[in-house]
């Protein structure tokens, strides 16, 4: 869906337009437009509520009231949440286009025209995503742009913040909801080069097993040797046009199928395991955003591509296995395959771009989903700034984030027997996804601020919100790193 911004002066011929309705407040309806008598009345206007009538004049064919709820209650969220409602009702109402009075939206205490223009413009984008791609006859989407009538350069700078921003997330849906059969991490690099080809500050370099092989990417090996898919170490990087302000990196777990290895998970929802790519799909969602920005940052993306099935070569529980920085790993569940992938990505990523910070993402326990659920994703900041920023944008953006414990004892708890480390800790610690984030935090350099964001409850299988929730995924993470780098720029 296309969001343009029109001043409310030049309202033009219209199939559908919207009028934003406050709980208390009168119904005012732009000059010229003509309804039924009785439209406006008793219309109580409780958040996301509609009313719809036919017109008996001016430019407007149709139109619908739509409920905002108290005005000193209305936040980006609700504006996020009022946006989906409106893509979904024009295309509900089968129009091909709708306009929204949007000045009805603007000066809102607490939201600035920037954060509201943009706010409303991912809503839409996000309420109007369909995966539509391996149907055989998928029905065209009839409404194609949303027409908001607005004041100001800077409502209209928001919007298009809010249009690249809801770019940047469909990708991730996108990528998210392929199949392991079609999203391979073959599949994976040859979309992460497309997106580089569409910018010239962003280059992609993929490397393969063979070269993984020569920089000692034992973990990440192990998981791949049990399929005959080869695995692929995608980085992107960022180029600002003038001096960099900072260096980040960002690293996410790439598992385009994840059977659970020879300590196979049971088959009850296994084909959701699709989704264990969703932290490397967060990041290149959000690499696609960037090639249409311009911050003042250096910026790479490493991805680590991989399966984790079972051949005659897979790795057995038991086995040992050494990281790129020569610490050894025994394996004494092959299900926990994301944090070995990630360890060797978090010591190339560190070697190879000398981050200040780096920022890692990963479907990566379950045990996450039992701590906090499916609405919030868990952190492991290293630094207060960074856990503060992280959540901040986490407000900003509906996708809210929890900081939990990673404590002395759940480091000490990842020591292995009969190597350095072990991929599982200790049942008497518990707190599974504080054992692994301490496994993944070895293998980053103390100097640089780095989080750890465990997305397993968020990735897919949320509530639904208009704009996010149901079965598929929600594409969380890419306006999260957005809005970070936004607030480092």
């Amino acid at each position: 869906m296309k969001i343009t911004v029109t001043t409310p002066a030049s309202l033009k011929k219209t199939p559908l337009l919207f009028v934003p309705a406050f709980a208390g407040e009168s119904v005012d309806l732009p000059t010229g437009v003509e309804v039924p008598a009785a439209f406006t009345q008793g219309f109580e206007a409780a958040a996301r509520t509609t009313r719809e009538s036919f017109a008996t004049g001016g430019p407007a064919a149709q139109i619908v009231l739509i409920g905002c709820g108290e005005r000193s209650a209305l936040d980006m969220e609700g504006l996020r949440r009022l946006g989906a409602v409106m893509a979904k009702k024009a295309e509900a109402l089968g129009v091909s286009k709708a306009t929204v009075l949007a000045t009805d939206l603007q000066g809102l205490e607490g939201i600035d025209d920037c954060d509201a223009g943009q706010a409303l413009a991912e809503g839409a984008i996000l309420g109007a995503y369909r995966y539509t791609e391996l149907k055989s006859e998928a029905k065209a989407a009839t409404c194609k742009g949303l027409v908001l009538a607005a004041d100001g350069a800077t409502y209209k700078r928001g919007v298009a913040r809010g249009t690249v921003m809801g770019a940047a997330c469909s990708l991730a849906r996108d990528l998210q909801n392929k199949p392991g059969n079609v999203l391979t991490p073959t599949a994976f690099a040859a979309a992460a080069r497309k997106v580089a080809s569409g910018s010239p500050r962003i280059t992609c370099k993929v490397i393969d097993e063979a070269g993984m092989k020569k920089l000692g990417m034992g973990l990440f090996l192990s998981v791949s040797q049990g399929s005959d898919e080869p695995a692929k170490l995608v980085h992107l990087t960022y180029k600002p046009k003038g001096k960099a302000k900072g260096r980040i990196t960002l690293v996410g777990k790439g598992l385009t199928f994840d059977a659970g290895g020879v300590s196979i998970k049971p088959s009850a929802k296994m084909d959701e395991m699709r989704f264990d790519m969703s932290g490397a799909a967060a990041v290149l969602g959000a690499f696609r955003g960037l090639a249409e920005l311009d911050l003042p940052l250096e910026i790479h993306g490493i991805l680590g591509c991989s399966e984790n099935t079972i051949n005659g070569k897979a790795t057995k529980p038991g086995d040992v296995h050494t990281a790129m920085d020569g610490t050894t790993v025994e394996i004494l569940n092959t299900d926990a395959e994301g944090r070995l992938v990630l360890a060797d990505c978090l010591v190339y990523a560190a070697r190879k771009t000398k981050p200040d910070t780096m920022l890692d993402l990963a479907t990566l326990t379950g045990a996450v989903i039992v701590g906090i659920g499916h609405e919030v994703s868990g952190i492991f900041p290293s630094t207060d700034e960074l856990r503060d920023a992280l959540v901040a944008s986490g407000l900003r953006t509906g996708e809210k984030c929890w900081p939990l414990p990673l404590l002395q004892e759940h480091l000490d708890a990842m020591k292995g027997a009969s190597a350095d480390l072990a991929n599982i800790g200790s049942p008497a610690v518990g707190a599974g996804s504080s054992q692994g984030a301490a496994f993944l935090r070895g293998f980053v350099p103390q100097d640089i601020a780095w989080c750890h964001l465990d997305i397993a409850g968020t990735a897919w299988n949320t509530v639904n919100r208009d704009w996010v929730g149901g079965p598929t995924g929600s594409g969380v993470g890419a306006r999260l790193i957005l809005d970070y780098l936004f607030s480092r720029s």
